[in-house]
């Protein structure tokens, strides 16, 4: 019930957000606006407001919204009205009505992420765990510990700051220096990174949050999994696994990882003795290789992480500034990743469908309203991005149209806009059937 409701709140924004920019930009414009509609198809509530009567509605499917505006093109329009109708407006003016979605969208980020900044943001310090063997972070000489301030030009203050500014180098295979707290400088060589860094999690290339060695006690369990239906319990302390005594949780871990389908020993420690326990670890599928997994976790002191975290704070103009800079990477970014997909640079699998985007914002709103507004600025700014790529029936297929029209000195033919139609929809349609499969993957693989 979170995941649905973070979803609709979430969409029902984004949405009011995205068409309130064109609503509002067309009636500073002098157009009339007929219709604004949140969601497709059949309407659940209408009410007209306004001098000029305006449609408000919210409608069943709530994947979408769109404004209706005064067009010639779309039936007759009373003489007295025609100076109001979107196709009399200047193509400046329609540019700026259209850009205005994608606009508010950004605004809207860039409004979300001052707030927070002024709050102050908690967040975990640069600081990365043992890099796996054979990574770029461990062909560089990164450390267990080792905490990081620079990646080439580019400060960091958190981990999230150190991940946005390396998924940037990777996309660009690039090589770039690292700096740590002591002064020394690693360089880090991405050139060879294959694209599955960007469907996992950083461990391809060995860049990970740093954990504290966690004693191997089971702190929570997963209902259903190998672990509980063999018998553990919360509390239980493991000794060894198929004989090779466990001294830390990680280790642990990792050797379950290695095992999966193939059944493992454990000696297990609780407050009525030891016993054996036998069990078989779940199968999972991550980054194209198979995992085991079987579904605990271990007990943790949130005294052994406090050292660990850190908040993301400014004064309001600096916040403000700051605020602007992570829209702008944000952006940008996305543009690259999408850019790189098409050029088979990056795996398509990143695509996200609205299932995937439903559980991120359930995640979001369970961990606390500042992750969930932070979440919610970010997908406003993919929706802009997504709305400014120039596929006709997108606002960026309209503003590639107008733009040809400001330098041929007349508009676009009613033939090349049909045309463009049918193969901006033929394009969405591959985008949305990419993204819902990709979200089936990742329900298969969980």
């Amino acid at each position: 019930m979170t995941t649905l409701l973070a979803f609709l709140v979430v969409i029902f924004v984004l949405v009011i957000v995205h068409e309130y920019g064109h609503y509002l930009a067309a009636r500073l414009s002098g157009v009339k606006v007929l219709k604004f509609s949140i969601g497709f198809g059949k309407p659940l509530f209408v009410k007209r407001m306004g001098r000029d009567g305006t449609e408000w509605a919210i409608s069943a499917l709530p994947l979408g919204g769109y404004v209706k505006m005064l067009d010639e093109r779309e039936g007759g329009v009373d003489g007295s009205e025609a100076h109001r109708a979107f196709n009399r407006a200047t193509v400046w003016r329609r540019i700026v009505i259209v850009s205005a979605g994608p606009l508010a969208n950004f605004l809207l980020a860039i409004v979300v992420f001052w707030g927070l900044l002024m709050h102050g943001i908690p967040a975990i310090k640069p600081i990365i765990g043992e890099p796996g063997q054979g990574t770029p972070a461990a062909v560089a000489g990164l450390r267990d510990g080792d905490e990081i301030v620079r990646v080439g030009d580019d400060g960091v203050r958190t981990f999230g700051d150190l991940r946005l500014t390396l998924v940037e180098a990777a996309a660009k295979k690039a090589r770039i220096e690292i700096e740590l707290t002591n002064g020394e400088v690693r360089e880090l060589d991405l050139s060879s990174l294959s694209e599955t860094y960007f469907e996992g999690d950083g461990r391809v290339l060995g860049v990970q949050p740093y954990m504290p060695p966690l004693s191997p006690v089971i702190g929570r369990l997963e209902p259903g999994g190998a672990a509980e239906q063999a018998g553990l319990k919360a509390g239980d302390r493991i000794l060894s696994v198929d004989g090779q005594a466990v001294v830390r949780w990680q280790d642990f871990a990792q050797y379950v990882r290695g095992r999966a389908g193939t059944e493992i020993e454990l000696q297990v420690e609780s407050a009525a003795g030891q016993r054996a326990v036998r069990l078989t670890p779940a199968t999972l599928t991550e980054q194209g290789q198979q995992i085991g997994r079987v579904g605990i976790g271990p007990e943790i002191d949130p005294a052994l992480f406090a050292s660990l975290q850190t908040e993301e704070r400014y004064p309001p103009l600096q916040a403000l500034g700051q605020a602007a800079v992570k829209t702008w990477d944000s952006a940008i970014l996305s543009l690259e990743m999408l850019g790189r997909m098409v050029l088979g640079q990056v795996s398509w699998r990143n695509l996200s469908g609205p299932v995937s985007i439903a559980d991120y914002a359930g995640q979001s709103a369970e961990q606390g309203w500042l992750s969930f507004v932070g979440f919610l600025a970010i997908i406003s700014i993919g929706l802009g991005v997504i709305n400014l790529l120039p596929i006709p029936l997108l606002d960026g297929g309209h503003l590639m149209y107008y733009f040809v029209e400001v330098f041929r000195g007349r508009p676009v033919s009613e033939q090349v806009m049909e045309l463009g139609a049918r193969i901006g929809m033929a394009i969405i349609g591959a985008m949305i059937f990419l993204a819902l499969y990709n979200d089936v993957l990742r329900l298969l693989n969980e």
